[in-house]
């Protein structure tokens, strides 16, 4: 039977000097695991951030040098020691320190080593330092968030996209290699990066961005909004942003025809579906049309306070918006209280602390929480005394032959859209056989956009489609008889809707006892918004996600006129409706986590059980730095007004051609700034910046300082220049992101993309795999047209050529 913890007896040391990494510890920590984290001498400067308790919970510390030989092979004992090893270095360095795979693997063969960079291992950015905002610049991701603010230019995105990505990533990625060991007995190296922790949230503007290309005459990427700030499109309009009468800025969530027409009613406009001159709503052919509009539904939102549109909302659960929420005020969300998301632990140095619970709510094997976060060094006395014995061969239950981390698996997909559905798109390109059961007429993502199909290519990747009417009996029989061969259900509709159609977890374990069947919708199974419309902007409104990138760029007061009112909305969808930048991707990424720990706890012994993810918790883990409360808790890094960075050293700066953003914000970055720039200024001799705390202190003079020396040159040359000595920067690609990641010189060179070819769109480039397993590698498979898999799916299930002739004639089946 399994241990009390579901993942105890397993041993993590994690190197690592980025969130990225030390999150992916955090979890497998609050899970059971045995965590001991690396600090430099003095201290990670892990420790300086707000979330710091969050993340170090039931941590040990251990101080090592990592210049020091006899430090270093302390690292290597622990190393030959444990099951899993995180490391945030860049490519090479820990080869040279002697802690690299290769050498480790030799005495420990289990080990599964995961490593996370900024720009991959290979490819032309390979060695230039992984931080977040170089990898966002570099790759498109500033340029599309340029409309949250007035100047031109790109802006600055404050929440740590690329980072919590890629800790999902980093996170899948080893707990399929966990399991694979589980096969083989083996371990192996799992990789992922920053660049992929960002692609992986863009639900569909690469194949926009493909069939503009392909289809000029024919389909017109519009921008969202024309040259006099008009919404171009009618999602704009699903996805009302407005003020209320008592000055709150609420975000709708009406993206369906039904849910839209609920909210016309609400609003006392249904009558307006009736008359000739709105018969198209909510899309209106002419740009006066659509302006007039726009004012008619503000002003019906300025009509009602907050607590009246709630009223609304406790009337008719089909219209829902959700209130622009900032900084902690998450913790306070009803769904959030409901589901008991939030815990409070005592912790010897930093005192009570308000913080998130676990990812993954687990029925069977719940996260059992360890202590508080370490005091320095707290464990490293016993650990030099007594390193972990190292590990040798793991006694395997298979052949040992080394095949695709997931083959064997399969996934019962039912869900719609993309926050739950791209999680087992991840699933697939690790070999998983994903199953995607969908209506006869496709699943919604499919015709989101007005070019069919490109909404829901990428979400359907690899996977096998089978459409069938779950409504008709037979329809329901197929899906109970898929679920008696699965491993894995990934369900993601609003409440109530799995029991009304008799998916639901309990029907389907009766079926299959050891399945281990994922929930993963908005705000969760059940509670005050559990039946609530659940869309990435929705999400990102009511998380703080929407705010946390704005800093305080956006007043909230009830007077503004309807000009500043369509002026801020704006802004706020520019930050909302980021396409590399929203909630659904932050939910997807934890999805795949989720469903891969479940499984892993299942080889261990555990049970099949049922296991939860929201959207709106995925979020509260990214939001961490924002949501972990402590007396004496430092700030969260706010922007400056004009969304250029965190300070004159983590900053955009204008160049003579473009932009340019510059990433030294550490101490130990500073002389290698000095000497890069020793030829355009002396900073070196001035006194306001003669030491760390009187940079810190004249801040601002420094930025201004930095910006007239930026102007000088190209940015392009600016790159190049800093980077040879050593200095983070980039020149800020003002191209869309999927553009970048598609390029030549860029997406290809670092292997981020490879060539499918689809059953509509023929040949086209996709992302490759996100993580990438050493041994065990990845599949990159073409989307799917609706039921291209109906025949061989029902022949799988052992149906024969008449019975599937037969259920297509009473269109049980497409």
């Amino acid at each position: 039977m399994i241990a009390r913890k579901p993942l105890a007896g397993l041993r993590v040391l994690d190197l690592s000097t980025s969130v990225a990494g030390f999150q992916v510890s955090h979890l497998l920590g609050d899970f059971g695991a045995e965590v001991v984290h690396v600090e430099r001498p003095g201290g990670s400067t892990l420790r300086q951030l707000p979330s710091y308790p969050f993340l170090a919970r039931g941590k040990q510390s251990i101080v090592l040098d990592l210049k020091d030989d006899i430090d270093v092979a302390v690292a290597g004992d622990l190393g030959r020691g444990c099951d899993v090893l995180i490391e945030t270095f860049r490519p090479g360095v820990t080869e040279r320190l002697g802690l690299g795979y290769d050498e480790l693997s030799t005495a420990n063969p289990g080990l599964v080593y995961t490593s996370i960079t900024g720009f991959g291992r290979t490819g032309p950015y390979a060695d230039m330092k992984g931080y977040e905002a170089l990898v966002i610049a570099r790759i498109g991701g500033l340029a599309s968030s340029g409309r949250m603010v007035d100047r031109s230019g790109p802006a600055h995105v404050s929440a740590p996209w690329g980072s919590y990505g890629a800790t999902q990533l980093a996170l899948t990625g080893t707990l399929a290699a966990l399991h694979e060991r589980e096969r083989s007995g083996l371990g192996q190296r799992v990789d992922t990066n920053l660049v992929a922790g960002v692609a992986a949230q863009g639900p569909y503007n690469w194949f926009l961005r493909l069939i503009a290309e392909r289809y000029p005459d024919a389909f017109n990427f519009a921008p969202p909004f024309s040259d006099d700030g008009v919404p171009n499109d009618g999602l704009f309009f699903m996805l009302l942003i407005a003020l209320t009468k008592d000055g709150r800025w609420v975000q709708f969530a009406q993206v369906q025809p039904h849910l839209f027409r609920a909210l016309m009613r609400a609003m006392d406009l249904d009558w307006m579906y009736d008359d000739p001159e709105w018969k198209d709503l909510p899309r209106h052919d002419t740009e006066e049309q659509r302006s007039r509009f726009w004012n008619v539904l503000l002003e019906r939102v300025r009509s009602k306070t907050y607590a009246e549109w709630q009223a609304v909302f406790d009337a008719d659960h089909n219209v829902w918006a959700e209130i622009f929420r900032r900084g902690s005020e998450l913790l306070d969300h009803p769904q959030i209280q409901h589901l008991g998301a939030t815990v409070e632990l005592d912790d010897p140095v930093f005192g009570r602390v308000r913080q998130p619970g676990p990812l993954v709510l687990m029925d069977g094997t719940p996260a059992q929480l360890g202590g508080p976060a370490p005091r320095l060094d707290e464990h490293g006395e016993a650990l030099r005394a007594t390193p972990w014995p190292a590990r040798g061969a793991i006694s395997a239950v298979g052949t040992g032959e080394r095949t695709l981390a997931l083959d064997g698996v399969t996934v019962l997909e039912l869900g719609s859209f993309y926050a739950a559905p791209y999680g087992a798109t991840l699933l697939a390109d690790l070999g998983a056989t994903v199953v995607k059961v969908e209506p006869v007429t496709g699943e919604p993502i499919r015709y989101l956009l007005s070019f069919p199909e490109s909404g829901g290519i990428k979400v359907l990747q690899g996977k096998q489609s089978i459409a069938v009417d779950i409504a008709a009996e037979e329809g329901l029989a197929i899906v109970h008889d898929i679920a008696r061969k699965v491993d894995l259900v990934l369900m993601s509709y609003r409440a109530g809707v799995a029991e009304r159609q008799g998916i639901d977890e309990a029907t389907l374990r009766a079926l299959n006892p050891d399945l281990v069947y994922l929930t993963c919708p908005g705000y969760g199974a059940d509670g005050p918004c559990g039946d609530r419309p659940a869309y990435a902007p929705s999400i990102g409104a009511g998380t703080g996600l929407t705010m946390r990138n704005m800093g305080g760029i956006v007043p909230e007061h009830p007077e503004m006129t309807l000009a500043e009112i369509r002026a801020n909305a704006r802004k706020i969808f520019g930050s909302g409706t980021n396409e590399y930048a929203q909630a659904d991707g932050i939910a997807s990424v934890s999805v795949a986590t989720a469903m891969i720990l479940g499984l892993f706890i299942r080889d261990r012994g555990g049970p099949g059980q049922h296991l939860l993810t929201t959207m709106l918790t995925s979020a509260a883990q990214m939001l961490c730095d924002d949501l972990t409360l402590w007396d004496g808790r430092p700030d969260t890094m706010t922007p400056d007004p004009e969304l250029f960075g965190f300070g004159a050293r983590y900053r955009l700066y204008e160049t003579s051609d473009g932009w340019v953003y510059l990433a030294a914000p550490q101490e130990h970055e500073w002389p290698a700034l000095v000497a890069a720039l020793a030829d355009d200024i002396g900073l070196a001799g001035d006194q306001r910046f003669a030491d760390e705390p009187s940079r810190r202190a004249n801040d601002t003079a420094l930025a201004t300082t930095l910006a007239a020396v930026f102007l000088g040159r190209p940015a392009a040359e600016w790159e190049a220049h800093l980077r040879a000595h050593d200095v983070g920067c980039v020149e800020v690609d003002m191209r869309a992101p999927e553009a970048v990641l598609q390029s030549d010189e860029f997406g290809r060179a670092s292997g981020f993309v490879v060539d499918v070819v689809h059953p509509i769109f023929d040949e086209h480039p996709r992302l490759s795999p996100l993580v990438t397993l050493s041994a065990s590698g990845g599949v990159a498979g073409p989307g799917s047209t609706v039921g291209q898999h109906t025949d061989q799916v029902l022949a799988w299930l052992g149906y024969n050529a008449e019975r599937i002739a037969s259920l297509h004639d009473k269109d049980v089946v497409q």
